[in-house]
């Protein structure tokens, strides 16, 4: 690792000094998570304590040395000038097979340009494979509604009952914190005429997208999980990529449940309920995007949108079974998103298959018109229509950190990625990532300073009653960072980046879980106050720390199950820009594994075929 002791604090040698050359068990340090799970009344007491003026300043002071954030992050030394906001320079990315899109193309345009790309390969997958389960996709929908089979009014009756009784005991899922029956019927009633008139706006006309509580979206409010935010921040205007899904006809279905201010790893809600997932109902669907994760996996949308701060996209989509991915910082414009967290949050896409989330990411991608062709490079599609996957591909695996997870994790993900090397011709380098439990405590200062800051002008004016007990702790925790702390954790963000830069010269992707653990249960202590469990919480983030802090591409694709069955996802890190190349992996990827998925123990067929 690439730092050394003296006698008062840690210094870090110059990133340019640090050999990567090494791949041993040294170089490593597992997470030093010192904290009990706490649920309940121990959440209370917690929180009480650190809320004091007095000993809540004691207490964090000694949460932080526990946890090493003063050694590594607070007195340490380092030579690197911060780096804020990571936007990479335009280079110019060696992708393969794939379709340059223009800047003036309308987000109808792009997703028929996504659709031409792959005309084939919806026939390879679906006829080509015998698949034990698959999800209908968004071309199943269009077919069905240009055939006259199905109409996308009777497909959103159908989605009102499932909500209705996936909403109500025995289930009581809690998909969904606000979802408005009359307004989902104006716009399948509105789509159901163009089709009827030969003129569907695009592919998604008809769609049902469900959209997480953090992204406006009107009629309704926008929460961010909580029980207050919208009454001092009230919803004016959908978001620009709401807008985007809106003009290609897609039918806006609600606001997913979410795990409140995105400040937590779990899924569950004190005020709106445990998203719980649709393979087991009695574990969690992970966070923050909980609702949109496992509205999916459920079948009741084909796609849904999320927000990814911490792997807040990518985590419950491996836990449930789907497709997560979540494009390079800067690549979705994030105007209309509650601003948690700044220079780490993106838009990301949950999908039933990879061919689905590339067509919602056609339709929202690209800066907003006033800035197309100066903000970030051109847009590649991938043409996933050749049989042959893309050639030559290096996949960089650090495996100290790669086998740092469950054994049914490690062994699932391990033999993909040799059946990878074997169908795909593709090559696997080891490699070593300096740092990475550094990364994560720099990362997690981070988004707690933002989140604080963002927040603070409202919070100044709340009642905290009105907050679960588990946010009141993540909160108090946050506000005790200092302007110091923040800097030197954008110091280590600039070495990070230095190191990943040294490894994709070699390299194309960086391969790893997308989680350490699989789905945990979800216990009644929690379900009032929320819960604690950070040893678990820093198991799932493991793996998603760079595409956020350093702003990766990067995708999960779900590639087997564990013992319980429960959902494992495999994860891809990609260069800056090069979403196409991520997007033709999990494509091949999800060619191998599509054979083995499985059906959730909670799922609706909208479409009735089966």
């Amino acid at each position: 690792m690439g730092l050394f002791k003296t006698d008062q604090n840690v210094v870090y040698k110059p990133a340019n000094e640090v050999d990567l050359s090494n791949d041993s068990s040294e170089f490593y340090l597992r997470a030093n998570v010192k904290a009990p799970r706490m649920a309940g009344f121990l959440v209370k007491v917690f929180a009480w304590f650190l809320e004091s003026r007095i000993l809540g300043t004691l207490l964090l002071y000694v949460l932080k040395g526990n946890n090493l954030i003063h050694k590594l992050i607070t007195d340490a030394e380092l030579e690197e000038p911060p780096i804020y906001t990571p936007l990479h320079p335009f280079e110019d990315v060696k992708e393969q097979e794939v379709k340059c899109i223009e800047y003036d193309l309308s987000p109808q345009e792009k997703v028929e340009e996504a659709v031409n790309c792959m005309r084939m390969s919806f026939k390879n997958i679906s006829e080509g494979v015998t698949a034990s389960f698959r999800r209908w996709t968004i071309l199943d929908y269009s077919r069905a509604y240009t055939s006259g089979e199905l109409t996308p009014k009777v497909v959103a009756e159908r989605f009102i009952e499932a909500v209705r009784e996936s909403s109500n005991p025995p289930l009581q899922m809690s998909f969904f914190i606000n979802s408005d029956a009359a307004d989902i019927l104006r716009q399948a009633t509105e789509s159901t005429f163009r089709y009827q008139q030969g003129v569907p706006i695009s592919s998604l006309d008809g769609v049902l997208i469900a959209i997480k509580d953090e992204i406006d979206c009107k009629p309704y409010p926008t929460t961010g999980g909580t029980k207050w935010l919208h009454k001092q921040r009230p919803c004016k205007d959908d978001a620009c990529c709401v807008k985007r899904l809106r003009s290609c006809g897609a039918i806006l279905v609600g606001k997913t449940n979410m795990h409140e201010l995105g400040a937590g790893t779990s899924g569950i809600n004190p005020h709106y309920g445990a998203t719980r997932n649709p393979y087991d109902r009695n574990k969690i669907s992970g966070g923050s995007s909980s609702g949109s994760a496992a509205v999916v996996a459920a079948g009741l949308c084909p796609v849904a949108l999320g927000v990814d701060g911490g792997g807040s996209v990518r985590m419950p989509a491996a836990l449930c079974g789907v497709v997560g991915f979540k494009p390079t910082f800067g690549r979705v414009p994030h105007s209309g998103v509650l601003p948690l967290n700044w220079t780490v949050g993106m838009v990301g896409i949950l999908a039933d298959t990879v061919e689905d989330a590339f067509i919602v990411y056609a339709a929202i991608s690209g800066e907003l018109p006033s800035h197309q062709s100066t903000i970030m490079p051109r847009v590649h599609f991938p043409l996933l229509n050749s049989p042959p996957p893309i050639s030559n591909i290096k996949l960089a695996k650090y495996d100290e950190w790669f086998n740092d997870c469950s054994d049914d994790i490690r062994i699932c993900c391990s033999d993909v990625v040799k059946k990878l090397e074997k169908h795909c011709g593709w090559k696997t380098i080891g490699v070593t990532i300096p740092e990475i439990e550094v990364m994560r405590l720099a990362h997690y200062l981070t988004i707690g300073s933002e989140c604080t800051t963002a927040l603070s002008t409202h919070l100044e004016k709340l009642d905290f009653a009105e907050l679960g007990w588990d946010a009141r702790v993540a909160l108090a925790v946050y506000g005790s960072f200092s302007s110091k702390e923040y800097i030197k954790a954008q110091k280590i963000r600039n070495r990070q980046i230095q190191f990943h830069e040294k490894i994709f010269a070699q390299a194309d992707v960086i391969v790893a879980p997308t989680t350490g653990v699989t789905a945990y249960p979800i216990f009644d202590d929690a379900l009032r106050t929320g819960e604690l469990d950070y040893i678990n919480g820093a198991a799932l983030v493991r793996y998603s720390i760079s595409g956020n802090f350093l702003g990766y591409p990067a995708v999960t694709i779900p590639v087997g199950y564990d013992k319980l069955g429960l959902p494992i996802g495999l994860q891809f890190i990609g260069r800056p820009w090069s979403e196409a190349t991520l997007i033709h992996m999990a494509f091949a990827t999800q060619a191998i594994c599509i054979s083995n998925y499985r059906r959730p123990e909670v799922f609706y067929d909208l479409l009735n075929k089966r």
